[in-house]
């Protein structure tokens, strides 16, 4: 297959992956976020700090390793598969002891020493799916991955729903953990047509140690500078603020995650396969550093200034300590996605080096970050800081990424340019609908009748997509930007005939 072709067919499925992820679980996390407490939420919060480290510790970098590998083996397949196994279970048993001191750590919440018990097989259930999921990616077919996807969630919602509704509390959010991991990993494994062989071999693990334990480096210290926040307010605030930022930050990431999941897919592979080829290489970095920003630029800064009418559409006024927070982060996961896009870069270059020192720099400014805002006991400041530490991240990273491939950091910056001076303007119009929208609606956004009050924020995010969004496409179409007419060919021509 022609390797432009199978470049968008993989973009394809992974956006259709992302976009019916992201409207169920959007579905379901709306109908919990009515029906459970920001306490019940901050419970979960804590255990997910752990998962995330756990998942980490279980892949130890192995995985992504074979998927930058030009023609990995069934023995690497196998090996990789046996050792992630064995890595998982090792590390359950050690967070299975260690739930009593999760529990002290966290206000003494005693209930946190069963969920954790149970909330921790996750990571294991994963785990046994990960060299399926990098087969299918490695070979740029993921319809699987995405039909697993939508099946996990669709079942763990409605189970997690009906067991909110009868009173289960944060328990529904365990189960919808573990129902959505089981599904996942049982519908890869029937339809993968993969088993691993009864074989370990050291010479794999070899082959591909330097590039795995340097990715689980970087991966760790970005798995640190992602949950660091969860574990400081979990820890010195309270688990119910922690439960509003988990609100704040789990919806300002379903855009930002979802870019950057979307990217890793789609474009490491490819750039994989032309890393010996310096200008094409260069070539493919461009387009997808302007694919990145036509979509990435106005999407989270449009969601930034559309905060208050979608959580009031959402959840009335429930949520609303999440409001500001959710803004903040969302202009934070623009800079996010540009640091993983330039990791993403690195890896394909095979420098794994400079990508655990994008890591550490991240990592560091963090903790600077927390240091600095930590003691104003305002969860608004120390989100603040996260911002801050994420755009000095990204200054710092350019001439970092640069450098490798021979490019100036303007080289890396210009592409970005048309779309970001689009979306300051797209910016400025949806902001000036929200400030003007008290002087020009009939209807009341915060009104406690709830149809006036789902019409009042519905009519604010029309009339702010309208403007915001109409303006930026226009801006694009005057200025003769190609990516418009190319996402319309992809969307509406070759997709449709070729794939």
């Amino acid at each position: 297959m022609d390797l432009k072709l199978q470049t968008a067919r993989t973009l394809k499925w992974n956006a259709i992956d992302r976009i019916a992820t992201q409207i169920l679980y959007a579905v379901v996390g709306v109908v919990l976020a009515n029906i459970l407490s920001p306490e019940e939420f901050g419970l979960v919060g804590v255990l997910l700090i752990f998962q995330a480290f756990a998942t980490i510790l279980v892949d130890s970098g192995f995985g992504a390793a074979l998927l930058r590998e030009k023609e990995p083996t069934q023995k690497d397949y196998s090996t990789v598969f046996w050792f992630n196994l064995l890595i998982s279970l090792i590390i359950y048993g050690v967070l299975y002891a260690a739930a009593p001191l999760i529990s002290e750590i966290f206000q003494g919440k005693k209930v946190l020493i069963p969920m954790s018990k149970v909330m921790f097989l996750t990571f294991v259930i994963n785990g046994a799916a990960i060299v399926q999921v990098n087969r299918l990616m490695k070979r740029m077919e993921v319809k699987m991955i995405a039909i697993a996807n939508s099946a996990g969630l669709t079942l763990s919602g409605i189970v997690a729903i009906w067991l909110a509704l009868r009173g289960a509390g944060a328990w529904a959010l365990v189960w919808q953990n573990i129902i959505l991991a089981s599904v996942k990993t049982a519908i890869l494994w029937i339809t993968g047509h993969w088993r691993p062989s009864i074989c370990f071999s050291r010479q794999s693990l070899r082959k591909i140690r330097n590039v795995g334990l340097s990715i689980f480096s970087s991966s760790l210290l970005n798995t640190i500078s992602l949950n660091i926040y969860n574990f400081v307010i979990g820890a010195f605030y309270n688990i119910s603020s922690l439960g509003v930022y988990t609100q704040a930050d789990k919806w300002s990431k379903m855009g930002s995650a979802s870019m950057s999941q979307i990217l890793t897919s789609s474009f490491v592979p490819l750039l994989s396969k032309v890393q010996d080829s310096p200008q094409t290489f260069h070539r493919y970095v461009e387009k997808t550093a302007r694919f990145t920003s036509f979509i990435l630029l106005p999407a989270m800064a449009l969601l930034a200034v559309m905060a208050a009418p979608i959580f009031h559409l959402l959840f009335g006024t429930k949520w609303d300590a999440a409001i500001p927070l959710f803004s903040i982060l969302s202009v934070r996961g623009i800079f996010i996605v540009l640091i993983s896009l330039y990791s993403n870069y690195l890896l394909a270059l095979g420098k794994a080096g400079n990508l655990f020192l994008s890591e550490a720099i991240k990592d560091g400014l963090i903790f600077i970050a927390i240091l600095a805002t930590i003691f104003l006991r305002d969860i608004t400041w120390l989100i603040i800081g996260q911002l801050a530490a994420s755009v000095a991240t990204w200054g710092i990273l350019l001439p970092v990424t640069a450098r490798p491939m021979n490019l100036s950091p303007a080289a890396l910056l210009r592409p970005m340019i048309p779309f970001a001076t689009a979306t300051l303007a797209a910016t400025a119009a949806a902001a000036g609908i929200l400030l003007a929208t008290p002087n020009i609606l009939p209807l009341d956004p915060l009104a406690p009748d709830l149809t006036q009050r789902i019409v009042a924020n519905a009519l604010i995010l029309t009339l702010q997509t309208l403007a915001g969004g109409g303006l930026y496409l226009l801006i694009l179409r005057v200025s003769g930007v190609k990516e418009l007419p190319e996402a319309k060919e992809y969307l509406l021509g070759r997709f449709r005939t070729k794939c």
